[in-house]
């Protein structure tokens, strides 16, 4: 058992788009003084594709990674994509809206980014019960020009500021730090778009650690893991889905945002995951009733990912922004723009406790029965984080193994820092107040102003 406390939740999300020289900004008729007038798409349109986009992600990832972890922030990866078709025009356009499952007919682009815009400054408001921040950042090679109405819709929009960099000189402290990232850099690159979120949550009825104990998770028929198994007794929002054959039980942060641990029957994973559609959550949510569970078994685990999107995006129909037929002409006025690289890495960490220092306590009496109902997630599961005011899948994932390995861009972090100058994505400072290894994969990003 480990004896630090560390967070029971905290995840961590980040996308880089790299754009590099290849062989819209919003319609014409919305400026950035009046973008607050007229209609955003409304939050359970948004809300509804936002998970669309997240299930038809999570099934790529979830093919091309077989009997492993997968994690990561479909939010994070919908507001960079968001973010960058700010730039695109045509069917470069089309492709980016419609591959995250937006209707064009029904919701036009201007309505799509205030939506977003309107998203942000939710996820960004004050909060002393849950750490949650989001942000863009855009780095420029130095003799790039932006055009002005891209650079003020970054603003407006999605609180982006531009940074000059030199990508080509190797000691340029900027260049170094988004290598590091991308792990190999085209020489090529001319721009960098970065969206980061950071979250963490505390249990509002946290486990009691005396009661965690040594026992198997069963990652497969034939390999047995031992896991520092959590577990409580407590009323909780539970339900019994016959129909998908799994079992669903609901966490609650002291902000009332949860998190849905869904345990499929024995061999029953790969059916479960085929049938992740919108319907499929609300049906899940609206049936939640609470429920006196008289032992929930909830392994310990710390898990991360880290992704190379281009073949996956292509799949699902985002193919012509990585080629040369791109049209990213509304970045700057010239279509000789591609991206060339989209990287996506995730953390996140499930634990007894809430944040290190937290005073929330949770006694609950229990009533004797003589039915008792048993949760013990000690086969793979999935987990959703969402967020309570925007009906968001912040985070989305399977956990195969506990124990597994974790991925090379979470080991060794620092709270990160990312620069920028107000709105909605400008609490960019983060550190752990808990110790141990796992921090956030933006630390990479730490010290980026030019």
């Amino acid at each position: 058992m480990r004896a630090e406390r560390v967070s029971p939740l905290l995840a961590l999300g980040l996308l880089v788009a790299g754009l590099c020289s290849s062989v819209h900004c919003l319609p014409e008729n919305v400026t950035p003084e009046g973008q607050h007038k007229g209609t955003s798409v409304d939050d359970h349109a948004l809300a509804s594709s936002n998970t669309d986009f997240a299930f038809s992600l999570y099934k790529q990832l979830a093919l091309k990674n077989p009997n492993k972890n997968v994690i990561f922030s479909p939010l994070s990866v919908s507001i960079a994509l968001g973010f960058l078709s700010l730039g695109a025009h045509g069917s470069t356009l089309t492709e980016i809206l419609e591959g995250l499952k937006f209707n064009l007919t029904e919701t036009p682009e201007r309505e799509i980014h205030q939506g977003f815009q309107q998203l942000l400054q939710t996820l960004n408001r004050p909060s002393n019960e849950l750490q949650l921040s989001v942000g863009n950042a855009m780095f420029v090679q130095e003799e790039l020009k932006l055009l002005d109405k891209f650079r003020e819709d970054a603003r407006v929009l999605y609180s982006s500021e531009a940074f000059p960099t030199n990508f080509g000189d190797p000691e340029n402290k900027t260049q170094g730090k988004i290598e590091e990232l991308f792990k190999v850099l085209s020489p090529e690159t001319m721009l960098v778009l970065v969206n980061y979120i950071y979250f963490k949550g505390e249990w509002q009825i946290p486990f009691d650690p005396k009661r965690t104990e040594q026992a198997e998770f069963h990652v497969s028929k034939n390999e047995t893991v031992q896991v520092s198994m959590m577990n409580t007794a407590l009323v909780i929002p539970y339900f019994r889905d016959k129909e998908l054959g799994c079992t669903l039980v609901e966490l609650t942060y002291t902000s009332n945002d949860s998190a849905l641990f869904i345990l499929p029957d024995e061999g029953k994973m790969q059916d479960l995951e085929a049938k992740l559609i919108p319907e499929t959550l609300t049906r899940w949510r609206n049936s939640l009733q609470p429920r006196l569970i008289h032992t929930l078994s909830l392994p310990k685990f710390s898990i991360s990912s880290d992704y190379n999107l281009e073949d996956t995006l292509s799949e699902l129909s985002i193919q012509k922004v990585f080629t040369s037929e791109a049209d990213l002409s509304g970045i700057t006025g010239v279509g000789n723009l591609k991206v060339s690289q989209v990287v996506h890495s995730a953390v996140l960490d499930v634990d007894e406790e809430g944040t290190e220092g937290a005073a929330a306590t949770g006694v609950q009496i229990i009533p004797q029965s003589s039915l008792k109902t048993i949760v013990r997630f000690d086969r793979p599961f999935l987990i959703a984080a969402v967020l309570k005011d925007t009906q968001s899948i912040i985070f989305l994932g399977r956990v195969t193994n506990p124990t597994q390995p974790t991925g090379p861009q979470a080991q060794d972090r620092e709270g990160p820092l990312l620069p920028t100058s107000g709105g909605s994505g400008s609490r960019s400072r983060f550190t752990s107040s808990s110790p141990g290894p796992r921090m956030c994969p933006c630390a990479h990003l730490q010290g980026l102003q030019p």
